[in-house]
């Protein structure tokens, strides 16, 4: 398929990464994959698949009929393929704007921003990984597991939904090599309480050196206590609405605490990853 010959590069305020690219995509599909998200999979220009896990677009998203969203829509990267050029969204409807990408078809032309924003590390002493996530937050960290198997890295997913049919990226998670456990609220799985004895388990077994997760302030703090107590290191990635996306505007300063300081940070342009023992 031919790409709509569309690429600007766009300077990014220094500090973040050193350009990202407005482009025109083309839509190849646009697919329920449950009872509440749609995957949107685009046929992307290379000048913009430079990607890392953790990163997001802003998404300038068609207006539904009778609505005009405003601003752009920023949303993370669910997967990406640089020399197939594939690039692929996970959503939820949820107001006008993702009205409006449910109304995309294949072949329609999309306008992208990115990629933007400091994505996941992965450092070479962390061969054992635990991820931990909620909802969409497991749409931001499905990428993680292609960045492990590549790595060479063990990885545990313990996917958290209100259901099982609705725990995102199972499958996926699989397919890279990970452990897949799923924890649902309809038999209290999903609980602080009843996730503390399973992961403790595994740390007690010296199978945690880092933890990842988004997606639940429940989940964060259940896994700051255990990297206090346990000496475990990790990486969230933040969820706050946006507006510019680029670190101008100021509208998605978050608190976090830095020692025994509490300091302001931009979560589209320090972010959205930050060290998990920071984030408040």
């Amino acid at each position: 398929m031919t790409h709509i010959p569309t690429t600007v590069s766009v300077p990014v305020p220094q500090g973040l990464r050193p350009r990202c690219s407005e482009a025109t995509c083309r839509v190849v599909s646009n697919t329920p994959v449950n009872g509440e998200y749609r995957l949107l999979t685009l046929d992307a220009p290379e000048a913009i698949l430079d990607c890392q896990p953790g990163q997001f677009f802003q998404l300038l998203c068609p207006a539904p009929e009778g609505e005009s969203p405003f601003l752009r829509r920023p949303m993370s990267i669910y997967g990406y393929d640089k020399a197939a050029g594939r690039l692929e969204f996970l959503y939820k409807i949820a107001g006008a704007g993702t009205r409006g990408l449910a109304t995309l078809t294949p072949g329609d032309a999309f306008n992208v921003l990115g990629p933007l924003g400091h994505g996941f590390s992965m450092p070479d002493v962390w061969q054992n990984l635990l991820l931990v996530a909620r909802g969409v937050g497991l749409a931001t960290l499905a990428p993680l597991a292609r960045m492990a198997q590549d790595k060479g890295r063990k990885l545990t997913a313990i996917c958290s939904a209100r259901r099982p049919d609705l725990a995102m990226s199972t499958a996926l998670f699989e397919s890279y090599g990970a452990e897949v456990i799923v924890v649902h609220d309809e038999d209290g799985s999903s609980t602080p309480e009843a996730l503390r004895p399973l992961i403790e388990a595994r740390i007690a077994r010296g199978d945690v050196d880092a933890f990842y997760t988004c997606g639940s302030s429940r989940l964060l703090r259940l896994l700051q206590e255990l990297g206090e107590i346990h000496g475990i290191p990790g990486e969230i990635a933040m969820e706050q609405q946006m507006a510019c996306g680029l670190g101008m505007c100021q509208a998605c300063v978050r608190s976090f605490r830095v020692g025994e300081r509490i300091i302001q940070r931009r979560v589209c342009r320090e972010g959205p990853v930050f060290a998990i023992s920071e984030a408040m």
